[in-house]
């Protein structure tokens, strides 16, 4: 139903219809508390009912708002109000590209101009990792003064697949998964004509279709029926641009056809290398068309030939530099597990069998699976929790680390295939570990160097260093044993830091993908060789997952130094295991990830859904119960909403990730922390996040709201030495900073009290108090296990945690009198964080125990490759 002039949205008031948009209806609005105008488009209700299609449509909006370009439509704010999302945008005046080329084709000056700002809207978004994937007429605004909006990021990516009969209707279904049409049939990519998956190059192809359209009036590709369309952009070339238009520059020409290459790889690298060849374009004018004139009397046929021939030399070096280079291809991927299991770790092969680590956290076994899939069956073992490192050579036994993933220090072993026979190396104790070609042990020990020993652990000695705030993990050999390749992970940014490369014995150090390009993510991990040495291989994070990437190790003469080349491109995140001997498969952990909230009833001893198993993290309440404030999951941004669902508003947009919540007394703001290490306090009604605290994690308020309390690292210190951890206070009146006394060695501080906190010792085996009356800290409780999460109850009475260790437990702690009571065993259930990282707790009004439970899938693809 129509909403009428003075409705109110929120914050705006509707002031008029502006008429369809998409998915629902458009109309103008008023901000009255930043006194301007702008558009709410207000989509159907149904799509509440479906938490799917909802969801997907608040990812693409949060995809939306990240990004700020002149050329794209500006996102201010996602709501939710009687069952019906509605998007607050900036209000453009004008027409769309679609209403204009009704008219005809447009003058190849306007063409050019639009084509190039559309192409710097595109390198904007690609730059964050987001394809439109729906480019079109319609979804390029024209304003009064000119300039181009691109218009819904992603957001057909909701509509459903209309008629085949359409060939002009969008072909889109709710799933990204493999072998699924999407985009618009005539602007869509050969790859997404396919199903496959589509990178920044599909809008290149999308963009040379409506450059085509905008210079000849005509579709590039328009059919009677929309397979016989698809037909045609798979299999046939567009006829001359010349042909209709006798004027159209040849190097305008080239351009376009260069868009529309069938293959992604000859398009254009990148939107910025397209906006440069048309800027280029709009410089120089038109190219003359004519051949060079001659007066044949004054020049010997000599000359000619000579003349000749150096063109035709310098036109094919041209070709051959401008054409893309040759890259591996993932040509099919071929799930081999089913068993449901969670996996982590590193996944290792003998050729025949492949060996991987299943079970949650302090429950780890070792699995084996057929390279051609099937059941997977354990590993025979004595030894427990035993984390797969690396395998010999020649596949008669892997190196396993035994001691928990939470264990700075773990003990070494060869475990002998196929029997499971162990025998410990030496007395090395080790974080991360390989195995050189020789035998030999190379391995880490939770910080900056790498050592080298000999196979059974004599002779240790240190090989390497790199900087101090760099924890070194991941280690990989080249396969003849002459170089290193490792993995790094900063904590001044709580990030994967730099991937370095260097000899066996230690030298030439050196920082590995160098290489830079466009989308090219900063986060990089867990690099390997191809069996042949010729790619190193590595993951990548973007877009909330990891993909793999592949780089060449040599450098092809007048290119230039190796280029990384994306592998992967979703929908699951890969986690990079090990390569065939053939190098034509990579195995790999395939995670598509998926959480429910869930509430443990004590009087029935089962987890019950809760909110709606909505996939969250970190729920915190306001004091009357009435609020919530969340972490969502697998994306990691901050909403709010009421506790039946309603009003919910999103806080934070990509690439702002948050953590840690916590409602401030009064029930207006929210303090949160970023990966970086950042605490910050924003409005409940949104707005712009306002930084209290840097080197600040873990943020509570005081019951009066004027203080903030965060954990903080300690200067000068290294992490894991003693002493590295510590406790702040912020007074939010003031600014002021200060340091709990003798908070050495603290985590996670709450607010028990006005005049108490609560926090864990470092090594997270005992819970202390502290009395800012005394200033003097007391312990609370211990236990034998580590404890992983902790949360007060709304009334301060209680601690709720979890425990680690091979029976994790949820525990109520009373702070009257430290009675410390078992809720319910853990073993079962599945954290949505990193099984390695145990389940996080929270607590319900009510005081029921809240946890975030995985329900996506971890299992092993082999991913087969055409190597060039």
């Amino acid at each position: 139903m129509p909403l009428a002039s003075g409705t109110k949205l929120g914050q705006y008031e509707i002031a008029s219809p502006l008429g369809a948009g998409g998915m629902g209806e458009v109309y103008r609005a008023h901000d009255p508390q930043l006194g301007r105008d702008v558009a709410i488009k207000v989509l159907p209700a149904f799509l509440s009912r479906e938490p799917e299609r909802l969801r997907r449509f608040e990812q693409e909006a949060r995809a939306a708002a990240a990004l700020n370009h002149p050329n794209i439509l500006a996102v201010y704010q996602l709501g939710i109000q009687d069952g019906a999302p509605y998007l607050v945008s900036e209000l453009l005046e004008g027409s769309t590209l679609r209403e204009q080329l009704l008219r005809g084709p447009l003058p190849i000056r306007k063409a050019v101009d639009y084509a190039i700002q559309t192409s710097h809207g595109l390198a904007a978004a690609h730059e964050k990792g987001i394809v439109h994937r729906d480019l079109k007429p319609e979804n390029l605004f024209v304003t009064k003064d000119g300039r181009i909006k691109i218009l819904d990021f992603g957001l057909a990516k909701l509509i459903q697949s209309p008629s085949a009969a359409e060939p002009g209707a969008p072909t889109l279904t709710e799933d990204t998964e493999p072998g699924v049409v999407l985009g618009t049939v005539g602007y869509m990519s050969p790859e997404q004509v396919r199903g496959q998956a589509a990178d920044g190059r599909a809008d290149l192809f999308a963009l040379g279709a409506i450059l085509y359209e905008m210079l000849t009036g005509k579709r590039a590709f328009h059919k009677p029926t929309s397979a016989e369309t698809m037909s045609s952009i798979l299999n046939e070339e567009p006829p001359a641009i010349s042909q209709i238009v006798l004027s159209t520059p040849p190097a305008l020409q080239r351009v376009v056809q260069r868009c529309l290459e069938k293959s992604a790889q000859q398009r254009f690298h990148s939107a910025c290398d397209l906006a440069f060849a048309l800027e280029a374009l709009s410089d120089t004018g038109s190219a003359p068309t004519g051949a060079f004139s001659v007066a044949k009397s004054r020049m010997s046929w000599l000359w000619i030939a000579g003349l000749a021939v150096g063109v035709a030399t310098i036109a094919g070096s041209v070709v051959w530099l401008s054409r893309p280079p040759a890259v591996p291809v993932v040509e099919t991927v071929t799930q081999l597990t089913d068993d449901g299991e969670p996996k982590t770790g590193d996944v290792e092969t003998d050729g025949a069998r492949i060996y991987l680590n299943e079970g949650v956290a302090f429950s780890v076994r070792i699995a084996q699976v057929s390279v051609s899939g099937g059941e997977t069956v354990q590993v025979p073992t004595q030894l427990a929790n035993a984390q797969i490192a690396s395998i010999r050579k020649d596949g008669s036994a892997l190196l396993v680390l035994v001691g928990g993933a939470f264990a700075p220090r773990q003990s070494m072993w060869l475990l002998s295939l196929p029997g499971g026979t162990a025998r410990r190396v030496g007395d090395l104790e080790a974080t991360s570990a390989s195995l050189f070609p020789d035998g030999r042990v190379l391995y880490t020990i939770g910080g900056s160097a790498l050592y080298v020993a000999e196979g059974d652990g004599s002779n240790p000695r240190k090989l390497a260093e790199v900087s101090p705030r760099l924890n070194v993990a991941s280690l990989a050999f080249s396969p003849n044993g002459d170089r290193v390749v490792f993995s790094t992970y900063d904590f001044a940014s709580s990030k994967q830091g730099p991937i370095y490369e260097m000899a066996a014995d230690g030298t030439g150090l050196h920082e590995a993908l160098k290489g830079e390009i466009a989308d090219f993510p900063s986060q990089r991990c867990c690099a390997k060789w191809t069996p042949d040495g010729r790619y190193l291989l590595f993951m990548a994070y973007s877009q909330g997952r990891w993909d793999l990437w592949a780089m060449a190790n040599k450098v092809q003469p007048l290119r230039g130094s190796a280029i990384p080349v994306r592998l992967t491109n979703g929908p699951l995140s890969y986690t990079l295991g090990a390569v065939s001997g053939d190098g034509k498969h990579i195995f790999v952990i395939g995670s598509k990830a998926r959480g429910e909230l869930v509430r443990y009833d004590e009087r029935t001893h089962q987890f019950m859904p809760y909110l709606g198993s909505i996939s969250a993290l970190d729920v915190t309440y306001s004091r009357d119960g009435m609020w919530i404030a969340y972490i969502s999951y697998p994306d990691h941004l901050l909403w709010r909403s009421r506790t039946d669902g309603s009003e919910r508003l999103q806080l934070t947009y990509s690439p702002q990730l948050a953590s840690e919540p916590r409602i401030s007394p009064d029930g207006t703001r929210v303090a949160f922390s970023t990966p970086d290490s950042t605490a910050y306090v924003i409005n409940m009604n949104g707005g712009t996040a306002k930084k209290i605290a840097d080197n600040a994690s873990a943020p509570d308020w005081s019951p009066d709201g004027n203080l903030v309390v965060v954990g903080s690292a300690t200067p000068g210190k290294a992490v894991g030495e003693q002493g590295s951890f510590e406790s702040r206070v912020v007074d939010l009146r003031t600014g002021k900073i200060s340091v709990v006394p003798g908070s050495e060695n603290t985590l996670g501080p709450w607010f028990v009290t006005q005049e108490m906190l609560v926090a864990a010792n470092q090594y997270s085996s005992a819970f202390m108090l502290f009395d800012f009356k005394t200033g003097k800290w007391s312990e609370l409780a211990r236990n034998s296990d580590t404890f992983q999460a902790w949360a007060p109850s709304l009334d301060g009475k209680y601690l709720y945690c979890t425990t680690a260790g091979a029976d994790p437990k949820a525990q109520r702690i009373r702070i009257s009198d430290h009675r410390v009571e078992t809720i319910t065993t853990l073993r079962n259930l599945r954290s949505v964080s990193d099984p390695s990282e145990g389940a996080q707790i929270n607590v319900a009004p009510d005081g029921s125990a809240l946890f975030a439970r995985e329900v996506g899938t971890q299992e092993i693809y082999a991913l087969q490759v055409k190597w060039p």
